[in-house]
């Protein structure tokens, strides 16, 4: 279990001033500070090509090539009992670098130890599927495609596995606009009224900041409450006193609980206690 730190001024800190500001890497200690991991990483040596190899976050990462992912895996489950593949995911650097670094997370149950595997692929490469060693594969490298674009030799079913198969483009891909593009707006509209009805119905929103506040189908509109799913327009606001609670507060047993609440006595608070 992690450290209990103290949460009550979590809120006073500001983590990022900078929008700019650029997060300093963590310390990187030798693999050699560790019995265990320094015996892991040089039985994988003798296998395969360590290219980088160091503790981090009580973490073995080690970087292999991309050619060596099945070799490196099977070795570090079947001799050095890396038996649980906990999370196989994928890094965009294709502005930096053309390419993916790829990442599998794995735990020793005996060892209690983790170790987190990386090699670098290009874009224009494809991974071999560790599916035969860990069934968790499976859905995790249909996700790293269909979220990055990752292509995947000899999966069973290399098919995207939340966005529709007819998809345009790879959402979590730093290039990918935030709202979504042309034929993510387009999508729904096409699909269920055809691309004939576009002028009618209109693109969909795909900002979840947006706020129409004569929706009244989705929006809470305090102060200018009116029926669900009435029409109404700018201009054409009924205004209702806000009110608190009960006028006259709450009586209770012939006892009043809770006296009338009056706006003019009370206090706003200028900052937090």
């Amino acid at each position: 279990m992690r450290a209990y730190q103290n949460k009550q001024d979590v809120q006073k800190k500001s983590y990022f001033n900078d929008r700019f500001y650029i997060t300093p890497q963590l310390a990187k200690e030798s693999v050699y500070n560790d019995s265990t991991f320094s015996n892991d990483f040089l039985s994988l040596s003798k296998k395969v090509e360590v290219k980088e190899a160091f503790i981090e976050l009580d973490h073995l990462v080690m970087y292999v090539n991309a050619c060596d992912n099945i070799e490196a895996i099977k070795h570090l489950k079947e001799i050095c009992a890396y038996d649980f593949m906990m999370e196989l995911t994928a890094v965009d650097y294709l502005a930096s670098k053309g390419g993916f670094e790829i990442v599998y997370e794995m735990l020793s149950m005996s060892k209690h130890k983790r170790i987190r595997l990386k090699c670098f692929l290009k874009e224009d490469q494809a991974i071999e599927s560790v599916n035969p060693l860990f069934r968790m594969a499976d859905w995790s490298e249909r996700e790293m495609y269909d979220m990055y674009g990752v292509k995947v030799n000899n999966h069973p079913m290399m098919k995207r596995i939340l966005m529709p198969d007819d998809w345009t483009g790879h959402p979590l891909l730093k290039s990918y606009p935030m709202i979504g593009d042309e034929a993510a707006r387009w999508y729904e509209v096409d699909k269920i009224f055809g691309k004939d009805a576009r002028e009618e119905v209109g693109p969909e929103i795909r900002d979840q900041a947006v706020v129409d506040r004569y929706d009244t189908e989705r929006f809470a509109r305090l102060g200018h409450e009116v029926p669900k799913g009435a029409i109404i327009s700018e201009g054409n606001e009924p205004d209702t006193p806000i009110q608190y609670q009960e006028e006259g507060g709450v009586t209770a047993f012939g006892k009043k609980i809770i006296t009338p609440f009056d706006e003019i006595k009370s206090v706003q608070l200028e900052e937090r206690r």
